[in-house]
């Protein structure tokens, strides 16, 4: 503990997929750990108008974990600010190119020539339209195609409700030929579009074909509460180690809980989650996700997304994870009070 004045409040975001934050989050789990010291652990999504939310993406709170896309983690980091990279997950989450009923559009190869759906969003950091853009060149690449073996289509997306409905409106005019899209609400508005899987990217066996938003997805911490408080940084990451150690054991849970972070329904998460999500919730800073973390970064790059390089391996701090991991193992997996077992 340094001697500086802990901070009244940590806050944490999460994107609404499989995270450990959420998991400790609907256990109660980090409320619990640091309510001893005084200090309030709050979620920026759930937080009153008094939270800037926009920190999702800007990460220009000092006290902010942030387990989420890498669309906007590599961007506050290419804009200056001081962020650190203290983990990284892989989790599966459906990927699709889905195409109009009755195309017979089938496979990465058939996409030559097609229309692509790129949307544009009016917002500081258009993940969305990375997403797509990354999503299209796994696809085409698994075939030895490229972007330019096909034509992009930009979809105005502004004034839509839902996830990907600009582009599943655009399918259905016919103003474009596939679209990219992934997670469980993804799986929900493509079966109420009538729409059909073109490709599957999960069922690529080269994961670098899926490198996306999600895939690898960062934990980041800013530089200075890692620098007046590594101990609360540790403890954090404690309580999502233990919280990706219960999900390991607890897949039903898993699976409410993803129903509530999604918002989706039952069958949405099925079938964007495959058996065995539940295991896959630890996070790391190996070499390989390293890797696949810099060749996004270099695909952002070269889209334009990304202002200034950004020196993966230099970002990541691995030193949190490892006290972090010791600390795990000398404590056990908390109960909270509706906990039967408790």
């Amino acid at each position: 503990m340094t001697s500086a004045v802990l901070p009244p409040t940590l806050w944490f975001t999460r994107c609404p997929v499989p995270t450990a934050t959420g998991i400790a989050a609907d256990r109660r789990w980090l409320t619990e750990e640091f309510a001893a010291d005084g200090i309030a652990v709050r979620s920026l999504q759930e937080a009153s108008p008094d939270a800037d939310r926009a920190a999702h993406y800007t990460h220009a709170l000092p006290g902010l974990f942030r387990e989420g896309g890498n669309v906007p983690a590599l961007w506050a980091r290419s804009r200056g600010e001081r962020t650190r990279l203290i983990g990284l997950t892989w989790i599966e989450e459906r990927q699709t190119v889905l195409v109009a009923p009755g195309s017979g559009i089938r496979g990465a190869e058939a996409l030559r020539g097609l229309r692509l759906a790129v949307p544009k969003h009016t917002i500081a950091i258009d993940f969305w339209r990375a997403m797509a853009l990354r999503g299209f060149e796994g696809a085409l690449a698994s075939a030895g195609l490229a972007l330019d073996d096909a034509s992009l289509a930009d979809v105005p997306a502004d004034g839509y409700e839902g996830q990907w409905a600009a582009e599943l409106a655009a399918l259905r005019r016919g103003d474009v030929d596939a679209v990219y899209v992934k997670g469980a609400l993804a799986v929900e508005a493509a079966r109420r579009a009538g729409a059909e899987v073109a490709v599957e990217l999960d069922d690529l066996p080269d994961r670098r074909f899926r490198v996306n938003n999600g895939t690898p997805r960062p934990i980041t911490v800013h530089q200075q509460l890692l620098d007046d408080h590594p101990d609360l940084v540790d403890r954090f990451l404690a309580v999502l180690l233990r919280a990706a150690d219960w999900a390991a054991g607890q897949p039903g849970e898993v699976a409410r809980i993803l129903g509530a972070e999604t918002g989706a329904g039952a069958d949405g998460v099925a079938g964007a989650y495959r058996p065995g999500t539940h295991l896959t919730l630890h996070p790391d800073l190996s070499a390989g996700r390293l890797a696949l973390l810099a060749a996004q970064e270099a695909g952002l790059r070269a889209h334009g997304f990304l202002p200034e390089p950004v020196d993966v391996t230099a970002w990541a701090d691995p030193e949190p994870l490892r006290r972090a991991t010791a600390l795990a193992r000398r404590t056990p997996v908390p109960l909270s009070p509706e906990d039967p077992s408790s």
